[in-house]
């Protein structure tokens, strides 16, 4: 039999639990708020430049259904309110009427994604298979299909060196303009 003793204990032992699991809880809680806070503040300091940001992007832009060019990039970080994609260690393969391909790397560049037109930058380098050019940036206007420099250039071919001022590339006619200081060598083969 229980008596009045025994269930004075066990109402004191289930009182006891009750308050203790409320206060485990209680704790929890709090300090699960406080973590969350942190970590919202971190989130939105980062959101504040990029909303997006991923690792390995690809993208490729079409006109009439046909490929224009395509981009490979060790990371992308997307800004919404600016329409801009940043990418870090890019490739550029643009697509040429006559079925030959531009090639194009560079540190990073920035791609207006409202007009698909970009500004490339850092330890650029275009080569088309017959050439290469080096130079720190470059601009390329998407619905032109225009590459152009405003810094020097430096183009080396199998045949020439040429160094410009500026210089742009039509990818729709694939020829060059070279403007400013222009200086170069050409090499002619001999056969004897």
């Amino acid at each position: 039999m229980i008596t009045m003793n025994d269930k004075k204990t066990l109402k004191f032992f289930l009182i006891s639990i009750i308050f203790i699991t409320f206060g485990v809880v209680s704790a929890i809680f709090v300090g699960y708020r406080h973590i969350s806070d942190k970590q919202d503040k971190l989130v939105s300091n980062i959101q504040s430049k990029a909303n997006i940001s991923i690792g390995k992007a690809h993208q490729t832009a079409t006109r009439n259904g046909i490929t224009e060019w395509s981009l490979d990039a060790a990371s992308v970080e997307y800004i919404n309110n600016k329409n801009q994609a940043i990418f870090h260690d890019l490739s550029v393969k643009f697509f040429l009427k006559d079925k030959t391909n531009v090639y194009l790397k560079a540190d990073r560049g920035i791609l207006n994604t409202d007009s698909n037109d970009m500004k490339i930058f850092g330890n650029v380098a275009v080569d088309n298979g017959s050439y290469r050019l080096n130079c720190d940036n470059l601009y390329y206007k998407h619905k032109a299909r225009i590459i152009s420099s405003e810094t020097p250039v430096n183009i080396t071919g199998d045949r020439f060196d040429l160094v410009a001022d500026s210089m742009s590339l039509d990818l729709n006619t694939n020829r060059s303009i070279f403007e400013g200081k222009v200086t170069g060598t050409l090499r002619e083969r001999i056969t004897l």
